[in-house]
C-alpha cells in the first residue's frame, strides 16, 4: 500500500517543475491526482504520464486569479473523483528582480494575484470538502525566501513569507475539523523557473548552487519527496509548521 492509497489530491500549477514532481510522486503513492495549471496542456501531459503509470489522474485548466476559474477546478476534482483529501497550492509567478521603486505596479499585483490571492481562493473553494469529511491536508509552497532575503525579490520574498503565516492561522482556524495545514519551503531547485533566471539550468547549479551549503541544487522530486510527507498520515501530528527542504540555504 502506498502512503497516499485511496487518498485525492488537487495540486495547482501542476503543469511543470515543482507542482509536476508532487503530482507524479502523490500517484506513484497511490493517490487520484487533479492536475490543475494555467497551461492545460502541460496539466494534461502531467497527467498522462501518472495514467501511463497505471495511476489515475485529470487534468484541467486554471486561472489561480480568477475565483470562477479555481471552483471550476475544484469542482472538477470532486466530480471526477468524490471528495479531496490533500490541497496543494503551488502555483507561482516570476517577477522581475529589480527593487522595489523600479517594480512596476502591474508585476507587483502579479505576484500577490498568483502567489498569494491564488493560494487563498483554493483553499477557499477547497475546505468545504474537506470540512465535510472532517479530515485532510493542506499544503502551501512557500520557500526559504520566506525567511530569508534575497535581493531584488520583494515581491516573491513578501508573498512567500506571508503563506507561511497564513498555513500557521488556518492551522489554527480548522484543526478542530481534522484538517492540518503546512508550508513547505524549498530551496533552489533545478527546475524551468531557474533557467529562465539564469540563462541555463548548468548556469544556475554553477552560481547559485554554492551558496547552498550541501553545495548544489534541491531536485523537484527532492521537494515531492516532502509534500508526500505532510499529505500522508505519517505527519498526522503536524500542522501550522513550515517544512524547510533548502539545503541549509538559511541556516547560514
Amino acid at each position: 500500500m502506498g502512503r497516499l492509497e485511496g487518498k485525492v489530491a488537487v495540486i495547482s500549477g501542476a503543469g511543470r517543475g515543482i507542482g509536476a514532481a508532487i503530482s507524479l510522486a502523490f500517484a506513484e503513492e497511490g493517490a487520484a491526482v487533479q492536475c490543475l495549471d494555467i497551461d492545460p496542456t502541460a496539466a494534461a501531459d502531467v497527467a498522462a504520464k501518472i495514467g501511463a503509470a497505471g495511476g489515475r489522474s485529470e487534468a484541467a485548466r486554471c486561472d489561480v486569479r480568477d475565483s470562477a476559474s479555481v471552483r471550476g477546478g475544484v469542482e472538477a476534482v470532486v466530480e471526477a473523483f468524490g471528495r479531496i483529501d490533500v490541497v496543494v497550492a503551488n502555483a507561482a509567478t516570476v517577477t522581475p528582480r529589480t527593487t522595489v521603486d523600479a517594480l512596476s505596479e502591474e508585476d507587483w499585483r502579479d505576484a500577490l494575484d498568483v502567489n498569494l490571492t491564488g493560494v487563498f481562493l483554493l483553499c477557499k473553494h477547497a475546505l468545504p470538502h474537506l470540512r465535510a469529511q472532517g479530515s485532510g491536508s493542506v499544503i502551501l509552497t512557500a520557500s526559504q525566501m520566506g525567511r530569508v532575503a534575497y535581493d531584488g525579490q520583494a515581491a516573491y520574498c513578501a508573498t512567500k513569507g506571508a503563506l507561511i503565516q497564513l498555513a500557521k492561522v488556518m492551522a489554527l482556524d480548522h484543526a478542530a475539523e481534522g484538517i492540518r495545514v503546512n508550508a513547505l519551503s524549498p530551496g533552489g531547485t533545478a527546475t524551468a523557473r531557474l533557467e529562465r533566471r539564469f540563462g541555463t539550468l548548468e548556469q544556475a547549479e554553477s552560481e547559485w548552487g554554492p551558496t547552498h551549503p550541501v553545495g548544489r541544487l534541491g531536485r523537484p522530486e527532492e521537494i515531492a519527496a516532502g509534500a508526500v510527507f505532510l499529505a500522508s498520515d505519517g505527519s498526522s501530528f503536524m500542522t501550522g509548521a513550515d517544512l524547510l527542504i533548502d539545503g541549509g540555504y538559511s541556516a547560514r
